[in-house]
């Protein structure tokens, strides 16, 4: 999707790269917009956290990142820590759009990513942030059978011109430095969706479904 019309959009993300994988399409897509974009992990990883800020500069957008746990074990956070990252990184202000995790994930299975996508329906619905309107992403894996890609029957799909995937790829492969053979690298979806909420009563039924 292209607009001509000028938005401030809200990303937000579980780590560095998730931004690219799952929304680079739709960034790039739409340059006019104001950028906010924040990663809830790896602010202390130096060698992740330059690289974020590397495509930021690229993408033209500004950010914050956070330093949630992200040890490989994936032990579960408190729903109350989480939300309380999100409220200290996000800047205090209305959005017209704002971008998150599916509470149910992208792929088998990453428990920051649905800790995220979950906190940010609860803050909208306390009302502790303020947008129009609530994009999740929208993919799957097949229950770990083959690699994420966008679910066609969403209210957003799109596949994204060779041209722009491309240069989604290459900030995967190039910035980020994932191999060619890595699995961000295959994974690169080559199309995007998402969910979409117009209130916070619409994503809390689905994140109740």
């Amino acid at each position: 999707m292209k607009s001509k019309t000028s938005r401030t959009v809200a990303i937000i993300v579980a780590h560095p790269d998730d931004e690219v994988l799952w929304a680079g399409g739709i960034i790039m897509n739409n340059p006019q917009w104001h950028y906010f974009i924040t990663s809830l992990c790896r602010k202390n990883d130096e060698v992740r956290s330059s690289k974020f800020y590397k495509v930021l500069k690229i993408l033209n957008a500004q950010g914050i990142m956070g330093n949630l746990d992200d040890e490989p074990e994936q032990k579960p956070l408190d729903s109350a820590e989480v939300e309380q990252k999100i409220l200290d990184l996000l800047p205090n202000k209305h959005f017209d759009l704002i971008i998150s995790h599916s509470p149910f994930g992208e792929y088998t299975k990453h428990l920051r990513h649905e800790e995220a996508g979950k906190a940010v329906i609860k803050l909208w619905n306390k009302g502790k942030i303020d947008t129009n309107k609530l994009w999740a992403f929208a993919y799957e894996d097949g229950n770990n059978k083959y690699f994420p890609k966008a679910i066609e029957n969403t209210p957003y799909f799109e596949t994204l011109t060779k041209q722009i995937w491309t240069k989604k790829y290459n900030l995967i492969t190039e910035i980020y430095g994932f191999e060619k053979n890595s699995w961000e690298a295959k994974t690169t979806p080559k199309a995007e969706a998402f969910w979409v909420f117009n209130n916070p009563n619409e994503a809390t039924m689905f994140l109740n479904k």
